[in-house]
Parts: structure tokens; C-alpha cells; sequence
């Protein structure tokens, strides 16, 4: 479904890709591994068009996404959850939410309120305060469910577990199992190896802008060289 072939990315002078490739299979779950500017974040922005200086080649569906524009990409049926979130903090949960909304997608789920409220219990109590009311589990939520009115058939979210209490990683952990449920492919970037493990089909890890490691976590646990090397802290 989506393909990145030899990605090179760089921000100004300096160099963040080295030649990434990686697939994302229909209706799969793939966890991209790595520490803190390993290159994750970076390779994200490139798929959405929000990175300006690379090379490479990104398909989905066979089609070329590399010159077009984020509003393009999005179009196309890829979603895209930021680790910023970025919410408007003025306008209520509800609001937000139709913001976000798109016409439904042939081959995509449809995402109505009433279907988000039920993935997020949170946001339907709370559909009529203020963003920056809520908290920062909360936010995230609002951010995913947000992308999800777009109707994707593909979503990318960047540390979805980051700086977010034990209780909403578990929910988190939750809504990527119905997220593939209902037949979305979904790449993950993440720090948290026993997050992605709990909820991921096999891993992808980068450092240095580079692939260091693509497989199951079966082989990545009868590996920890690999594990100790590349995402220990």
C-alpha cells in the first residue's frame, strides 16, 4: 500500500535520511523504532509533504506522492497524527472533530461522531469543553479521532505514547487493535519498544537516519544485541 524506496531527507545543510526504505502493508500495523532523532519524525514528514529537500521515491496505491503537497497526500487517503498534536485549544472537542471531517473514501471505513465516541469514551463526555481544557492523554485522543474524520485507509502516528499517563497508553494500545479492526494500515513511530510490541505486526528500526534492523519482534527478542545497541537509552 505505501512504499518508501531510498528516502534521503536533509534540513539545510544537515543530512537526517540515509537512504530509507520501508513498506506498509494493507490492513498492517508497523512499528518504527527508534530513539529520540533517530529519524522517524523526519521520515513521516517526508510521506506528508512536509519535508522539502529529499529524494527517493514514496508511492501509495501505486500512486507517486513525492512532489505533492500535504493537502494532496491527505486526499490520497493517508492521515497523518503529529507528536506537536496540534488542536485548536479554542474551539470544543465537537468542533475540533468537524474540522477535520471529509466525504467518505471508497475502500476506507467511515467515521462518524457517534462512531468516534465510542473508540474514545473520553471525548464523548467531555465533546463540549475547550481543547486546551483537556488533558494531554486527552488531546492526543482528540488529535487521533480528528485525523480519523478525514476517513483514511492509512494513518500515521508519531509517538503516540509520549509524555501521556499509563492508563491512556492502555486505551491508546486499544484503539490501534480496532483501528486495524476496522482495516486500516497504520505505521507507528515510537520510543516505547513494549508499547509497539503490544500493538504492532513486526519492526522497523532507524538510527542515524539509517535501517538498522526490519522484522518480526520474535527475531528482534532472539536478538537483544539489536535492541540493546539501538534503542536502549
Amino acid at each position: 500500500m505505501l512504499k518508501v524506496e531510498n528516502l534521503t531527507a536533509r534540513y539545510g545543510r544537515a543530512q537526517i535520511l540515509n537512504g530509507v526504505s520501508l513498506e506498509l502493508g494493507g490492513n498492517e500495523v508497523v512499528a518504527l523504532l527508534g530513539r529520540n532523532g533517530a529519524g522517524k519524525s523526519t521520515t513521516m514528514k517526508c510521506i506528508m509533504g512536509l519535508v522539502e529537500q529529499k529524494t527517493g521515491v514514496i508511492s501509495y496505491d501505486g500512486a507517486d506522492l513525492m512532489r505533492l503537497p500535504p493537502h494532496m497526500i491527505c486526499r490520497a487517503g493517508i492521515g497523518y497524527v503529529p507528536e506537536e498534536r496540534r488542536i485548536f485549544p479554542e474551539l470544543t472537542v465537537a468542533e475540533n472533530l468537524e474540522v477535520g471531517r471529509r466525504p467518505k473514501r471508497d475502500g476506507a471505513p467511515e467515521w462518524t461522531l457517534a462512531h468516534l465516541f465510542e473508540l474514545f469514551p473520553n471525548l464523548a463526555e467531555r465533546q463540549g469543553n475547550l481543547g486546551k481544557q483537556l488533558s494531554g492523554g486527552e488531546q492526543q485522543m482528540l488529535t487521533i479521532a480528528r485525523t480519523l474524520m478525514g476517513n483514511p485507509s492509512a494513518v500515521l502516528l508519531d509517538e503516540p505514547s509520549e509524555g501521556i499517563a499509563p492508563v491512556i497508553v492502555e486505551q491508546m494500545a486499544r484503539v490501534i487493535a480496532e483501528l486495524k479492526a476496522e482495516g486500516l494500515s497504520v505505521l507507528i513511530s515510537e520510543q516505547n519498544l513494549y508499547f509497539a510490541r503490544a500493538v504492532a505486526d513486526r519492526a522497523i528500526i532507524i538510527e542515524k537516519g539509517a535501517l538498522r534492523y526490519e522484522g518480526s519482534f520474535a527475531d528482534l527478542d532472539a536478538h537483544p544485541e539489536v535492541s540493546q545497541q539501538y534503542l536502549a537509552v
